[in-house]
């Protein structure tokens, strides 16, 4: 599915972007997925191509696999070698350090670079820590305290871990998840050997940010494709997931139309609740706003309103989560409202019913809780509705389950009638 395209098309409140959530929950931690909404790709500072290139690398994870040679054990002899100053001075220097690190199978005697000592100051390591010590680069990482001092102490703060088993010296490998992005912005400022993959992962909290120019992502791509046809590297290609993708312009299109045929490419998924309307930046109508050329490549998921029942298991849920107990009248009234009205307005309903219960002294929530909030709050056909009558001059009150007049539409979002004589208004929903 790795270059494919998605298309979410419904009317709001169907769980178009509930279902993309659900996609990243079941894509783990592991599996690259970045969220974005059409709109983040303008800015006055960045282009609106890099903004969606920066999102496709990040949404292209890359599985490092590299084997170590390190030294690993306990901590069982610390001793700093100390030797005269050669400058002459009254001061001493520290030459070497020796380590004695301990496994269940043996020990061994490590001398030690000066610098690697400063490391293990800033670690606290003590006799008795569990350390590992990268042999090609000197990293230094402690790993706990041994599980033989548990008992030293009636209460410890430090986390304990077993004996090392094995050698003192082992080949261990290292698995490191990260984006092409992650890899543009570490060889923005080129540092260590060439092909190193540590130099490139290695900088990736760095704050300092660098233009990451075409040229530079095509030379990180030549340095993992080497990876990959080493076996030191495995793509995994993730989800981008664009929302309100009816926002983007005709040049966002185009350049996404070039990057789904690239040869590195993720799974996109957008999302949209429009239905005829203009293309951003032409003055063409298309289906959901997308050019035809770009929907041709699209495979189309159409979301549809939730029925009564679904409704109801919907909104018993989300009351679970909240902590909101509604009487089966209740919990009825709220499907059949939601059904009418939507299903957004109906859960925005369940806090304050459960406060108007809390008033009253009640843990539940009961029918006329609900119906008594429906009153103080209403919906935004209501709310379309009650504009329309005061502007006509008719002050009577609408209950939220009033249905629109059949000769004059009111859009939800702006209060314009449209009658028989004048044109129809143009509406970007489906």
């Amino acid at each position: 599915m790795a270059g494919r395209a998605i298309l979410f098309a419904g009317p709001p409140g169907t769980g178009k972007t509930a279902i993309a959530l659900a996609v990243a929950q079941e894509l783990g931690d592991k599996m690259p997925f970045c969220p974005m909404v059409g709109s983040e790709v303008y800015s006055s500072e960045v282009k609106k191509t890099e903004v969606l290139m920066e999102n496709f690398r990040r949404s292209i994870g890359l599985r490092v696999r590299e084997k170590k040679e390190v030294y690993e054990g306990e901590v069982i002899e610390l001793t700093p070698v100390e030797s005269e100053n050669e400058t002459g001075g009254y001061g001493k220097r520290i030459s070497h350090v020796l380590i004695g690190l301990k496994t269940v199978k043996g020990s061994k005697q490590l001398k030690l670079d000066p610098s690697i000592y400063d490391t293990l100051l800033k670690q606290k390591v003590e006799v008795g820590d569990v350390i590992y010590i990268e042999a090609n680069s000197g990293a230094v990482k402690r790993l706990g305290r041994c599980d033989v001092y548990a008992t030293e102490f009636d209460l410890e703060a430090d986390e304990f871990v077993p004996l090392p088993k094995g050698d003192v010296r082992k080949s261990k490998e290292v698995v490191q998840d990260v984006t092409l992005h992650d890899l543009d912005i570490a060889n923005a400022r080129p540092h260590g050997t060439a092909g190193n993959v540590t130099s490139l992962v290695g900088q990736l909290l760095k704050p300092k940010k660098t233009e990451i120019t075409e040229r530079l992502r095509q030379e990180v791509n030549n340095v993992v494709n080497d990876y990959i046809e080493q076996g030191i590297a495995e793509l995994m290609p993730g989800v981008l997931f664009i929302d309100e993708v009816h926002m983007l312009d005709i040049e966002c299109f185009t350049y996404l139309h070039r990057a789904l045929e690239s040869t590195i490419s993720p799974i996109v998924i957008f999302a949209t609740n429009r239905g005829q309307c203009k293309v951003r930046g032409t003055e063409m109508v298309s289906p959901h706003g997308i050019p035809l050329d770009l929907l041709d490549r699209i495979l189309i998921i159409v979301t549809k309103p939730y029925k009564i029942d679904e409704i109801l298991a919907i909104v018993k849920i989300r009351a679970e989560a909240e902590g909101v107990k509604l009487d089966e009248d209740a919990l009825t009234y709220l499907s059949s409202l939601g059904a009418e009205t939507s299903l957004r307005y109906v859960v925005q309903l369940l806090t304050p019913a459960k406060l108007l219960a809390q008033v009253n002294s009640r843990d539940n929530v009961t029918e006329e809780d609900v119906k008594q909030c429906a009153e103080l709050f209403i919906d935004a056909k209501a709310s379309a509705q009650l504009a329309l009558s005061s502007i006509s001059g008719d002050n009577t009150h609408t209950s939220p389950i009033t249905k629109l007049d059949s000769v004059a539409t009111v859009h939800p979002l702006n209060c314009q009638t449209t009658s028989d004589g004048d044109p129809p208004m143009e509406t970007d929903g489906t």
